[in-house]
């Protein structure tokens, strides 16, 4: 038998701070209407939020995030705080987004937007037990700029809270702490960012047709971990993949999501020890 055949069983050092099954979120502490689903398997190991588009509910994007079946995932779904002015349907957007004469905002403040998101993250972090590094954001049109400015206010949040510790108790303080992975879907960055320290929460940016060198772009003065897929605009610029278009995202959450490994399991590898 050669050292390739050999196999080795070692056992998993991915250390288990949380538990293995959260609480779910409280209506009385998220400001938001809301839709959650633990994970199919039991195991909360990820949370995937996702957030609509200007005009749209958060029930379609529930009904996807659980017919995506991710492993140790659990899905959290918001609605958009605000109604639409003068549309009787539900039409939500995350921040105000027409004047008073119906046209469109050029350049729209999401602060708002951004406030909520931060008592979410707080909640999820808190008193959900969720770690930021297994909290993942998924966007679409305006959801999807504001999951990209929700993980940069985060991590300038971060930035923020360890250095003023550190500056006063004058000793070593953990890492800021980042988002486990955020997905913007035809999604453009509202701010200009200017980070000292750039967001390393890995970014996979979707877009379509003529916009996507500017996005690019823009994107890449906040985070350092960018992929882009761009595909063809024959749908417009702000679609959901087609069916066939899903593989790259698919791809991205095989990379970043988390997983727990048992008690007394092992991960089976090939070849040489070390």
């Amino acid at each position: 038998m050669s050292d390739s055949d050999i196999v080795h069983l070692h056992a998993s050092s991915s250390p288990v701070t949380s538990p293995r099954t959260k609480p779910a979120p409280k209506s009385t502490k998220i400001p938001l209407v809301f839709s959650y689903t633990p994970s199919d398997d039991g195991t909360d190991e990820n949370l995937l939020i996702l957030l609509h588009g200007l005009g749209d509910t958060h029930t379609p994007f529930a009904k996807l995030g659980r017919s995506l079946h991710l492993p140790q995932t659990a899905i959290l779904a918001l609605r958009a705080p605000e109604q639409i002015p003068y549309l009787y349907e539900p039409a939500f957007q995350w921040y105000t987004s027409f004047d008073p004469l119906g046209e469109i905002i050029e350049r729209p403040d999401p602060t708002p937007a951004l406030n909520v998101m931060d008592n979410v993250l707080d909640h999820l972090n808190m008193e959900c037990t969720w770690p930021p590094n297994r909290i993942h954001l998924f966007g679409f049109g305006q959801g999807g700029s504001v999951v990209a400015e929700t993980t940069l206010a985060w991590w300038k949040k971060e930035l923020a809270r360890t250095k003023t510790t550190s500056d006063i108790e004058h000793k070593s303080v953990p890492s800021p702490r980042h988002l486990a992975s955020v997905a913007s879907i035809s999604g453009p960055l509202l701010s200009y960012p200017t980070l000292a320290t750039p967001c390393p929460t890995p970014l996979l940016l979707f877009s379509r047709g003529s916009v996507a060198n500017d996005v690019s772009t823009s994107f890449s003065k906040g985070f350092t971990r960018i992929r882009h897929v761009v595909k063809s605009d024959v749908q417009g610029e702000e679609t959901m993949p087609r069916r066939d278009e899903w593989q790259p995202v698919m791809q991205f959450w095989s990379e970043m999501l988390g997983r727990r490994m048992g008690d007394g399991l092992y991960e089976v590898m090939t070849g040489t020890a070390i």
